[in-house]
Formats: C-alpha cells, sequence, structure tokens
C-alpha cells in the first residue's frame, strides 16, 4: 500500500543553480527524503505542499494517508564519475525508492533551457506547422526554428506572458513572455528543430518530424520517453495506473476550439437559405474601416469577407489615411471597380486612427455603422446575424457580438471572446465589447463621432458614449468577427500600442466625469485592465450582521481580523445568537461586549432559518449600509470596506460581493452564474489563488446575477424596498434569491475582486448529508426557480451561452 502512495509528478534543474535538483510528489505520510549518489548521501531539504485544489489532494483514493512534497537535492558540480543518482521515502527503519536516474541523464539536462511543447500540428497538405509552447532559463532564451540543414528558417516567433510559467520557477526571475507561437507555411524536408538558446550559449533543441512517417515516429518516441521516464521514476504498475486514468481522462479532455468553430459556423446551405431571406426590416449597414499602409493580403481577406456575407444591404466605406504615394491606391480603385457598395475616400495627408475612422463615417449613408479594422475578418454571416437581432428587437441601438482571434495567414483560429450581455462594471474595467460593434446612426449623431484625443482606444471612449445614450444594447453571443493576431497587433503584443493603454485609461475617466461620479483609475493587473476607486465626500455607518452559534473561535477570528486589519473606521457589529448551546459562548459574548463597544449581541430564539436571522439582526441596525458576512470568515486586506463601499454608494449599485478563498488558497468564489450545477454555482471553484481565470475575470470587477452573502454589502436602501431576505429559503439560496429582488429593483450586483476574505465554509452548519436535509435542499431549489421561472428559463445575462454549465471554469460547452 505503502508502495502505491509513492509519485514524482515533477522534476527538474534549477534554473539559476546547476547543483540543485527539484523533485515534486507524493510520498506516504510521516515519511521524509533521503537522496544517495552511488550509495554517497547528498543533502536534501523537503517542504510539505499544500495541495492547489480539492481535485489534486483527492484526485485518487490511493492518495489519502500520503503528502505531497517537494524535495531539493544539492548535487556535487561534478557528477560525471557517477551512475545512479537515487531518492527514498524514510520512516524510521524503513525506506522506499520514490525516484531514480542515471547521471548521464541529468548531464544532457543540466545547465539548459527547459521547456514544454503543448500544442504541434503539422498539416501535410499545405506542409504547414502550429507550435505552441514555453521556454524558460536562467537568462533570455531565444527562441528560432531551423531545417534539417540546420539553417534559420525566417518564421515569427510570436511571444506571451504566461503567470503560469512563472509561478513554476520560483527561484529566479525568468523571461516576461516565455510563452511562444510559431507558425509556418511552405515547408520541405523530412524535419525542423526548434532551437531555444540562453545568453551563456547554453541550448535545448526539439526535433519536429514533417513527413507523415516522421510526424508518426515522433509521436511514438515522444510517449515512449514519456513512459520511460516515469516508468524509471515510479515503477511498472504506477505506469499502467496512470495510463488507466490517462484513458478515463480523454472523455473529459476540455473542448478544443479548433474542433468546435467548424461545428458552430453556418454549413454552406445554412449561408445559402440566409441569402435568400427577405427580412421585414432591412436597413443598410455601413461597415466603416481606416487604412494605413495596409498589408494588400490583408485588405483582400478583409474585402472578400464582406463581399461574401449573406446580408446584402451593405456598403464598405474606406478611409485610406496613408498620405501621398499610398502603396495600396491602385488596389483600392480595383476594388471599388469591382463593386459599387464599396466606396473610398483618400487623403493628401496622413491620418490617425480617429480622423481616419471619421472620415469613412463622412461618406456612409447606412441605417446602421459597423466598426471593423483593416486588416481583420468578418464571418459570412456576421450582418445577417445582426440584421435577425434587429428585427426581433427593433428598439436596438447598439450591438455588439462575440470575436475570436486569426493567425497572420488568416486560416487558424483560437482564444474565442466569449462575453456577457451588457455589463457595465466590466465595461469599466477591460473594453470587453470590442469587436463587431455595430450602432445606429442617428445614436451616433446624438453621442457625436471618435475623438482624435483618445486616439489608440477611440472605439472605448466612443463606445462609452454610446451606452451612456441608449439602454437599448443588444449582445450576440456568436464568433463573428476574427481579429487578426500579429507582432503589431494588440492581439498578441498588447505593449506594441502603449499609448493605446493611456488613452483606455483616460477613457475611463471622462466616463465617470461624465456621468458625475467621483472616482481615481489606475492601470490593472495586465495592460488592457483597469481599476477604480471610488472617492467618497464622507464615511457612512456600516453595519456588520454576523449570525453565530457557538464556534466562539471562528467568531473571534473574524472580529480580530477585522479589528486588526480594517482601516475603515465607522463600523458597528451585530451579532445574531441563534441556538448556541454551550455556557463559554455566552460568557464569551458578554466579554466581547464588554471590551469593544462597537459590538451587540442579539438573541433569535427561533429555529435555524439564514433569512430570518438576517432579518432579524438587520432590525437592530443603524447604519446605511449593511454588511452580512459569515462567521468563519477572515479578511485579507486591509481596505476592503472601503472597497466595498466604494461601489456601493453608486446610486445604480445595490450589493456588492467579494472574491473569498478556501483555507488552501483556491477560490472559493469569485461571483454567481445561474444554472452552475443545475440551478446556481460559485465562479472559478477551486482556481489557485493567482490565476486570473477566463480572460481575466477572477481580477476583474463586474456585473454578476448574484453574490454570495458569506461577504456582501447592500444598501440599506434596497434591503429596504425588497423585503430583506426571503423566509422561505431558510438556509440554502437565499443570497440568490436576494440579489434577484435587488436586480428586479433596479439596481445592479457587483463583483469586487479587490474584496479578498478567507471563507472557513460549511464549518457553521455542515453538510447536505442527510436524507432530510437532501430532501429540504430539493425543495429549496424547487421554491427559488418558482420565486423566479422566467429568469431561469433563460441563460444567465453575465455567462455566455456557449461555456458549459458543468464546471465553473468559463470552459467551452461540450460539442
Amino acid at each position: 500500500m505503502k508502495n502505491q502512495l509513492l509519485e514524482v509528478e515533477k522534476e527538474r534543474f534549477f534554473l539559476n543553480d546547476e547543483c540543485k535538483y527539484l523533485i515534486r510528489g507524493i510520498i506516504p505520510e510521516k515519511y521524509t527524503v533521503e537522496a544517495f549518489l552511488d550509495g554517497e548521501k547528498l543533502p536534501v531539504s523537503m517542504e510539505r505542499q499544500i495541495a492547489k485544489s480539492a481535485v489534486e489532494r483527492f484526485k485518487d483514493g490511493e492518495m489519502l494517508g500520503g503528502q505531497r512534497v517537494e524535495a531539493v537535492v544539492d548535487l556535487p558540480q561534478d557528477i560525471s564519475g557517477y551512475q545512479w543518482l537515487k531518492v527514498y521515502a524514510v520512516f524510521e527503519k524503513e525506506r522506499l525508492e520514490w525516484f531514480h536516474i542515471k547521471t548521464e541523464e541529468l548531464l544532457k539536462k543540466r545547465g539548459k533551457p527547459q521547456f514544454y511543447i503543448e500544442e504541434e500540428r503539422v498539416n501535410q497538405k499545405d506542409h504547414s506547422l502550429i507550435l505552441r509552447g514555453w521556454a524558460a532559463g536562467s537568462s533570455h532564451v531565444q527562441i528560432r526554428l531551423f531545417d534539417e540543414k540546420k539553417q534559420p528558417l525566417s518564421v515569427a516567433v510570436q511571444r506571451n506572458a504566461r503567470m503560469d510559467v512563472e509561478g513554476m520557477f520560483q527561484e529566479c526571475v525568468i523571461d516576461r513572455e516565455p510563452g511562444f507561437y510559431v507558425e509556418a507555411e511552405n515547408l520541405t524536408g523530412r524535419f525542423l528543430y526548434l532551437v531555444m538558446r540562453q545568453d551563456n550559449g547554453k541550448k535545448s533543441v526539439y526535433r519536429i518530424g514533417l513527413g507523415r512517417k516522421e510526424v508518426l515516429l515522433g509521436k511514438a518516441e515522444k510517449y515512449r520517453r514519456k513512459a520511460l521516464n516515469y516508468m524509471r521514476a515510479n515503477g511498472m504498475k504506477a505506469l499502467f495506473v496512470k495510463a488507466a486514468r490517462k484513458l478515463a481522462e480523454r472523455t473529459n479532455r476540455p473542448v478544443d476550439y479548433a474542433e468546435w468553430l467548424p461545428k458552430h459556423l453556418p454549413t454552406e446551405g445554412e449561408l445559402q437559405k440566409q441569402r435568400k431571406k427577405e427580412f421585414p426590416y432591412a436597413p443598410k449597414i455601413s461597415i466603416v474601416v481606416p487604412l494605413y499602409k495596409t498589408k494588400e493580403e490583408y485588405l483582400k481577406q478583409l474585402v472578400d469577407s464582406v463581399k461574401a456575407q449573406t446580408y446584402t444591404n451593405w456598403e464598405l466605406c474606406l478611409s485610406d489615411g496613408s498620405g501621398k504615394n499610398s502603396p495600396i491606391a491602385d488596389l483600392l480603385e480595383k476594388i471599388t471597380k469591382e463593386d459599387c457598395r464599396i466606396k473610398v475616400i483618400r487623403h493628401e495627408e496622413s491620418l490617425k486612427i480617429a480622423e481616419n475612422t471619421n472620415a469613412a463615417i463622412s461618406i456612409a449613408e447606412g441605417d446602421f455603422i459597423a466598426f471593423a479594422d483593416h486588416d481583420d475578418v468578418l464571418c459570412a454571416h456576421a450582418l445577417y446575424e445582426c440584421v435577425q437581432a434587429l428585427n426581433e428587437h427593433p428598439e436596438t441601438e447598439v450591438l455588439y457580438s462575440d470575436e475570436d482571434k486569426m493567425s497572420i495567414k488568416g486560416n487558424k483560429f483560437f482564444m474565442p471572446h466569449f462575453k456577457p450581455d451588457f455589463n457595465l462594471d466590466l465595461l469599466c474595467t477591460v473594453n470587453y465589447i470590442c469587436h463587431l460593434f455595430v450602432v445606429k446612426k442617428e445614436l451616433l449623431g446624438k453621442v457625436g463621432l471618435l475623438r482624435p484625443e483618445f486616439d489608440g482606444a477611440q472605439d472605448y471612449d466612443f463606445i462609452f458614449r454610446c451606452v451612456e445614450a441608449t439602454d437599448h444594447i443588444y449582445h450576440i453571443p456568436k464568433i463573428l468577427y476574427h481579429w487578426r493576431s500579429h507582432e503589431d497587433s494588440t492581439a498578441e503584443n498588447p505593449e506594441s500600442k502603449m499609448y493605446a493603454f493611456d488613452a483606455g485609461q483616460r477613457a475611463i475617466e471622462a466616463h465617470f466625469q461624465r456621468i458625475g461620479v467621483k472616482a481615481e483609475v489606475y492601470k490593472g493587473e495586465y495592460l488592457g485592465l483597469y481599476r477604480t476607486r471610488y472617492i467618497r465626500d464622507y464615511d457612512p455607518l456600516i453595519s456588520i450582521i454576523i449570525p453565530n452559534k457557538d464556534h466562539i473561535d471562528d467568531l473571534e477570528r473574524c472580529i480580530s481580523s477585522i479589528e486588526q486589519k480594517s482601516t475603515y473606521a465607522n463600523y458597528e457589529y451585530i451579532i445574531v445568537e441563534n441556538n448556541s448551546t454551550e455556557e463559554k459562548t455566552f460568557a464569551y459574548y458578554k466579554e466581547l461586549e464588554k471590551r469593544n463597544p462597537k459590538v451587540r449581541v442579539v438573541y433569535w430564539d427561533g429555529v435555524f432559518n439564514y433569512s430570518e436571522i438576517n432579518n432579524f439582526g438587520i432590525s437592530y441596525a443603524k447604519g446605511e449600509y449593511l454588511l452580512l458576512l459569515n462567521n468563519d470568515t477572515e479578511i485579507i486586506n486591509a481596505d476592503w470596506m472601503e472597497e466595498l463601499l466604494g461601489y456601493c454608494m453608486r446610486p445604480d449599485v445595490g450589493i456588492v460581493g467579494a472574491r473569498l478563498y478556501y483555507e488552501d488558497d483556491t477560490v472559493q468564489h469569485a461571483g454567481v452564474v445561474l444554472g452552475f450545477g443545475g440551478i446556481a454555482g460559485h465562479c472559478f471553484v477551486q482556481q489557485p489563488r493567482g490565476n486570473t481565470g477566463y480572460c481575466h475575470r477572477i481580477i476583474c470587477a463586474q456585473n454578476y446575477s448574484a453574490v454570495t452573502a458569506a461577504c456582501m454589502m447592500v444598501k440599506k436602501e434596497a434591503f429596504d424596498k425588497v423585503g430583506g431576505l426571503s423566509p422561505d429559503l431558510a438556509v440554502a439560496f437565499n443570497d440568490i434569491d436576494f440579489c434577484l429582488k435587488v436586480r428586479d429593483a433596479g439596481y445592479l450586483v457587483v463583483y469586487n475582486p479587490y474584496v479578498e476574505l478567507y471563507h472557513y465554509e460549511s464549518k457553521s452548519r455542515g453538510l447536505e448529508d442527510t436524507p432530510e436535509k437532501r430532501e429540504r435542499f430539493a425543495k429549496e431549489i424547487a421554491t427559488l426557480e418558482s420565486h423566479w421561472p422566467e429568469i431561469f428559463a433563460k441563460p444567465d445575462p453575465y455567462y455566455n451561452p456557449n461555456l458549459t454549465l458543468k464546471s465553473q471554469d468559463f470552459s467551452l460547452k461540450r460539442l
């Protein structure tokens, strides 16, 4: 049994120390680690690791009784005279072999860059290659592609930031952009070589087979090496167990977007039907595009995608801001002769993007204006979907769609952005609307043209002005736009246009100024993300409502963390005692009230009903703002109350929630989506702290349908308006129901990721683990649905119907 608790998950050299070898994996509980080089004992340091998620900790029942550890072995500088490194798990007189490796294998790896290939696609038909992965070294790692004659290929290697990779190498700072993406075409020969070279000249080489035989042999060799390495480290039995597990996991692997997209685009037959469709309302759509020395290949692809539209009442308005001697003048002349719906305005002087786009708008005669970039592509059904939406929702003045990224050559599609319906606070965090964006020309006339002072984020500023002027905003949850990703594009290389992010910050500031909200805007954790801090005119009283039954250690930890860390001073506590049985609990209440004048304990004498208990406690509250808080929480950041209050004091906001972690630093709550788990559930559960989630949404302030009441601030005015929490939901879903009531009253619900707490969940009342509790749980599901039948009949507006409801990670819905 103990041998089954031995597994090596990772083994590697330190990047900055060739004498330190790291081994991470599982050994039996209470065991320590010893290492030997041909019988010579080596120094070893061992540290127990906290599992990053419950799934990791309990992924296999056989791991119960084991511990995940990280051991660092100190090797001598010269190991050439040795044969084997062997590492053992040791307890008292028992020694179990955990890991072994030949020194010749260590020497091959020592000092070289470490890398991982995540995607390798060879297409024998068009002789193309896509390669994606990461590389890390003790210094900058240069990545180049060579042919089988060892000659360098002229292929762009796109680099990107990877927080997950940075987190793997804690011993030193690695490249800011360790990720790489390579796309090559018209390849010849049988092999290519990916060479990753550090500044000191040491390199790692990865061979890629191009021919069918070489590809198959390469895959076979890759799997053989992985299996052999795993068997050497863990033994034959462990290899068989892992193989069986991998086979089972294949059926549950994440959906591949490259496979998903073709199945969700219209078929040729469907496109033909669209071409024949006659809409009752058939507005002309003007697609406006600013051009500046555009590559002919890109411009042709854009124009072809417009001409391929199944909805034909369009015009393409091109403004060539390239100036005199425009390199695309001849192509533009040819394009306009081929289709009378294509119009061009030329300029003697070079134009920047806002005035160039405005020039295109000046020749537009359509009822709606659609915006596109000069190097991107529209899906064939893009305008059809827009017009269909306008017929179904004739009041619409603004439309936007989902989008993805497109490779340089325009033949590969990846990184889809499946967006929520209109989400004001997400828009104030990131320009999530972006493409495709369509606006009614009458509305454009009211809000004005694009403003040159916001060049780089002129679209962001324009979107803000549009959504301020109308509530009739419609989101089409379909991929209608392909955003080309290349080295100069902000789609793949944000730093290529740093000025754009400064302009984006000013666009948000201008939005707040126009609507009369005092706020300061800062750049967020990533380029393109922003953070808002609201400025208060005064510090209102906050009433913190904490229900409690015994568990005085939890309550003390909760209150102590508030008292010791909080920088906000104007608050009171209402502790709602409910059904405690221990005498020390009541003694603690008296002592607490005596030492802290902010504390008041009130006594609920009915049966447990979370809604009624909170409503009872709130009846004693004096604050303008109520802070519902579980007793099994502990605050992390000192300005948590200011962050909650900043959003909650906005007139349009009723409720603000927080980012909560389990004790093991994994996410417990980052917003709530209706439909998760069949009814409603928390977002990004068990994601490691530091992960940012799908499209960085863990770290984005945004609107959700609901947030948990484990930490929830609500306006007293909003609480009174909806009549508090619903007593017919005694234990579960009362916070979901309450959020829906507040939303129904016209307020927004905001998730603020900058309010962080630990939540030691379920310590207060246990789990749904008896027939009686399960029956009550089922009844409360039915009660919640009966309160909101229309809401639960539709997809959650703050989610996207293309994403799965079977997990909380915002992954694609299975085909």
